[in-house]
């Protein structure tokens, strides 16, 4: 089993954070992982990807050149690895910001109001783990319930609070995408 993901968006949207939570998950699962932050140095605002390689067998490269999965938190990003992602791949976009304007016929594109959702669940920063929760639906990377423990062990003290929405966020995605 081999898996990418490029998460991408705007800092401050909880990008690194989606992706750091996915290689949690996978160590927390015995998986062999990679997880490649990156960030402008405006921070808030300014551009903010990760790549996360998750395999049961030694990783040989965390670089990706062709991801089989990306989020797009925004439709910078969604422009951007749009031309890049390999032929049935899987790319989870947020909606509530992005109108796609793709003519590509040979991946999965999955619409998801992520600010729409978030906001239905009275936390806007809840929308990583909406978009999280709709990638782990159609691209069953790992298990919904071993994100869901992963979020509870490495939760920092000071974000316990938002755990419980975390947590609804991530169901909430997971069955709008479709996942069972």
């Amino acid at each position: 089993m081999y898996n990418d993901v490029i998460f991408s968006g705007f800092g401050g949207q909880g990008v690194l954070f989606t992706g750091q939570l996915l290689a949690y998950a996978a160590m927390d699962a015995g998986l062999h992982v990679t997880w490649i932050p990156s960030y402008g140095p405006e921070m808030r605002g300014g551009t903010a990807h990760c790549t996360v390689v998750v395999s049961d067998s030694p990783i040989g490269s965390p670089l990706v050149r062709r991801p089989r999965n990306v989020v797009a938190f925004n439709n910078p990003s969604f422009e951007k690895y749009l031309p890049q992602l390999a032929p049935d791949g899987t790319l989870v976009y947020n909606s509530s910001l992005i109108t796609p304007s793709s003519a590509r016929t040979d991946i999965q594109l999955v619409a998801v109001p992520a600010n729409d959702l978030a906001a239905e669940l009275g936390e806007a920063r809840l929308l990583n783990m909406v978009l999280l929760g709709a990638l782990l639906a159609r691209a069953p990377i790992l298990p919904l319930a071993t994100l869901e423990r992963a979020l509870a062990t490495h939760t920092a003290e000071r974000h316990r609070a938002l755990l419980a929405p975390n947590l609804q966020a991530l169901r909430r995605a997971y069955e709008y995408a479709g996942g069972c």
